[in-house]
């Protein structure tokens, strides 16, 4: 099957996520948008002792299009991630999920909206062992309460290099493998978004390179939306956009660029002539 999308499919795609970024700080809501933060701000303790995780993110990104997210440690990425995702409720602000606001939502909405309009891929992958391939594939859909697709599960696994593998367990399968299983169970409800929390984090370069490009494939072949949270300016690379984070801001934005480019640009924001403008 074709994973890759053409020159001008690329570049529609890029025009699209810049004018969404010069949108980002604009009034009103983004009908286009999948991800959409304003005024974003996430506090924790009290008093003296608050920590100001994210003090005031407006951000609005477009559906068929792959963000990265980078920063120091103590950038607020992490936060970032689980208020954009409904894990974390905002202090303040507003979070729209595929047009849809989510921050007055009860834990038993954010809950079925993370099992029929969110997928996620961690470090950790977390698969359960338990299951085979494709039971983990269709956990899911098995979730949220609807049919258990295995037409669709089958087409993703083929997608994603393992096809007739679905009935192994796991632990039958290598690092990178398992990975891939876990980005066929993150797309098989067509998602609005899928948000990956440092998923190289645990592979080796040549496999990580590898699930990196089956990501890039899943948006250019399939229309999906990537929210990457990551350290790696090569695993950013394959990115539309990168965003990175300070002291809870959106502090540059750099379109597609070079891993080289991108570890410039990092090294430029911790630099301690930055650091003492940022104080």
């Amino acid at each position: 099957m074709g994973l890759r999308r053409s020159r001008r499919q690329r570049g529609s795609a890029q025009a699209a996520y810049d004018g969404a970024g010069e949108a980002a700080y604009g009034t009103g809501h983004d009908s286009t948008a999948a991800v959409e933060l304003r005024g974003v701000r996430r506090e924790y303790g009290r008093g003296a002792a608050t920590v100001h995780a994210l003090r005031g993110i407006d951000l609005s990104l477009p559906r068929g299009s792959f963000t990265a997210v980078m920063g120091p440690s103590g950038s607020g990425k992490s936060t970032f991630l689980q208020c954009a995702a409904g894990l974390d409720l905002p202090t303040a602000g507003s979070v729209r999920l595929g047009g849809t606001e989510i921050t007055g939502m009860n834990e038993n909405e954010l809950t079925e909206l993370r099992r029929s309009r969110l997928g996620f891929v961690f470090q950790a992958f977390n698969l359960l062992p338990s299951l085979t391939v494709e039971q983990n594939v269709l956990l899911p859909m098995r979730l949220a309460g609807g049919r258990q697709d295995r037409a669709r599960a089958a087409d993703l696994l083929a997608r994603v290099g393992l096809e007739g593998k679905g009935r192994r367990r796991p632990a039958k399968l290598s690092g990178g493998q398992q990975q891939r299983v876990a980005i066929a169970r993150a797309l098989v409800t067509r998602p609005d978004v899928v948000f990956a929390d440092e998923p190289t984090g645990a592979l080796d370069t040549t496999t990580a390179a590898e699930v990196l490009g089956l990501l890039r494939a899943a948006v250019d072949s399939m229309g999906a939306t990537i929210v990457m949270v990551t350290h790696d300016p090569a695993a950013a690379a394959h990115a539309d956009q990168v965003l990175f984070l300070a002291d809870g801001l959106i502090a540059d934005r750099l379109p597609h660029s070079s891993a080289a480019a991108i570890a410039d640009r990092m090294t430029a924001l911790t630099a301690p002539a930055y650091a003492g403008a940022a104080a």
